[in-house]
Order: C-alpha cells, then structure tokens, then sequence
C-alpha cells in the first residue's frame, strides 16, 4: 500500500509594519510662538534657579522710593502749588515712574548676556537650531521684563500702607503695555550687542549714554514742567515720555485719556522698530 503525504501549506504571518514618526513643522504664527515659549523657558530657569538676584535687584528701587521719594513730597509741597501734595498722592505720580525705570534697565541689559554668551559660544549653538530669529529676540526681551513684573507688583504692594492706590485691572493693562515696549528695547539692546561684538566697552559705553538721557527726559524722577523749553521740546521726540504719562494715568485707575493711546502708539511703534532692526543685525553680523 503506498502512502500519502500530504503536505499544508501555511501562509506566511507578516509582523505589522511600524510607521516611520510623522515630523510636524510649524508654520507662520505657531512657529513663531513655540520658538518664543522655547527661548523663554531656557532663559528664565536661569532667573529661577537663581532667585537671589531678583531679590537683590529689588534693593536700587526701594532705594529710590525710601530716600527720593521724601524728597519729592517736600518739593512738591514747596515748589508745586500752595497746598503740596501728601505722601500717598507723590508716591502715586513716583511709583509708576520707578517701575518703568526698572523695566528700561532690565530690558537694555538684554544685550549683556549676549555678549557672554557670544564669547562662551553658547551663542553659535543657539543659532544652529531652526529656531525663528524673532523668536530669539521677544524671548529673550520677556525674560528681562518677567522677573521685573514681578518686582513691580512687589513694589506696588509695599507702597499701598503709605497712601498708594492700586487699581488690579489697569495696572495690569500698563504693565502689559509695558512689557510690549520692552520688547522692543530688548531688540535694540540685543542689535547693539551683535554690532559691538567682543568690545564690551563699546556696549556699555553706548547704552549708558542713551539711558540716563532717556530716563532724565522723560520726566520721570521730576516733572518736566519746571525745566527749560529746550528740555521740555526735547521730551517731546523721547518715546518713554509717553510710556511714562501713560502708566501714570493707568496706575490712577484710568483708561479714558488720550495719554494713554499715546502710550500704546508708542509701546508699538518702540517694538516694531526694534524688532526689525534687531533682525537685520542678526542676519547681518551672524
């Protein structure tokens, strides 16, 4: 008898094919945010993880509102009308003024860090990732002025038990507004430090000398209203003259005064330009 075998034949299993990661670029606006949020972030745990620098920046601001601001009341009170004004109404034309000044530091300083970071090379690895070169600017501008918001509203708070009178919402507008203006700062710092390269001299020499004019015509630490015409023309091409009307009438609790479109025409105006001049150096000098 012959057999039979027979022989089944099993069909071949295929192990399931595993798609290859899908890449999503982002375009436009989304690019632009993200890279913005990443540049913060890498930026500003540099500020967390060293919080007594932000405490320590506080001191030059109280000193000007412990030691200046008496001063202030005893000149408007003598100088400025019959009557004078009380501690809590200087305090509330002053402390606007201080925090603005303390915005335009941190902001101007943009450029510093640049500059070590330039020298280390760190600078040459932040380039070679696809990050948006706008990004790189705004970033780095919100970093200064977040830790300075802070002391802002720090300082704000101290000044309420002397007579202060904190309005949240339009305080919150001003300071919005002037976060918007330090952007534009930020960039400015930011281009000066890519055109002065290695020379930290020239940084700093060139910063220092726009700054306290800047500050001086702004009317910022004493009312421009007793100074010389001349001084009082000059203020009035100075776009932190504007910032500065505007946060007053903020901080007073105040939207409906043309001081502030002015201020926001400023603000904008400071940040646009900024950033297209910061751009072009960076595309120029890199």
């Amino acid at each position: 008898m012959t057999e039979r075998t027979g022989t089944t034949t099993v069909p071949e299993t295929r192990e399931p094919e595993h798609e290859a990661p899908r890449i999503v670029t982002r375009t436009g606006p989304g690019k632009f945010l993200a890279d913005t949020r990443a540049v913060f972030t890498r930026e500003i745990l540099l500020t967390v993880r060293d919080p007594f620098t932000l405490i320590f920046s506080l001191l030059q601001p109280l000193i000007f509102l412990g030691l200046f601001g008496p001063l202030l009341t005893g000149t408007f009170g003598g100088g400025f009308g019959d009557a004078g004004l009380s501690t809590g109404e200087t305090l509330q034309w002053f402390v606007p003024g201080v925090i603005v000044m303390i915005s335009l530091f941190g902001t101007s300083m943009t450029g510093a860090n640049l500059l070590y970071e330039v020298m280390t090379g760190s600078y040459e690895r932040v380039l070679a990732t696809p990050l948006d070169r706008s990004a790189i600017l705004v970033g780095r501008a919100l970093k200064e002025f977040a830790p300075l918001l802070v002391q802002g509203l720090i300082i704000a708070a101290l000044c309420v038990p002397f007579g202060f009178r904190f309005h949240v919402g339009p305080a919150l507008a001003g300071l919005v507004l002037l976060g918007i203006f330090g952007i534009g700062v930020g960039a400015f710092s930011y281009a000066l430090a890519l055109a002065a390269k290695n020379r930290e001299w020239l940084f700093w020499g060139v910063q220092q000398s726009l700054l306290f004019p800047l500050l001086i015509l702004s009317g910022m630490m004493l009312p421009l209203e007793a100074g010389p015409g001349w001084m009082q023309v000059a203020a009035k091409f100075n776009p932190l003259t504007y910032m500065v009307d505007a946060e007053r009438v903020l901080f007073a609790g105040r939207f409906d005064d043309p001081v502030v479109l002015w201020g926001v025409v400023a603000a904008a105006a400071t940040c646009a330009v900024g950033l297209v001049v910061g751009i072009r150096t960076t595309r120029r000098f890199v």
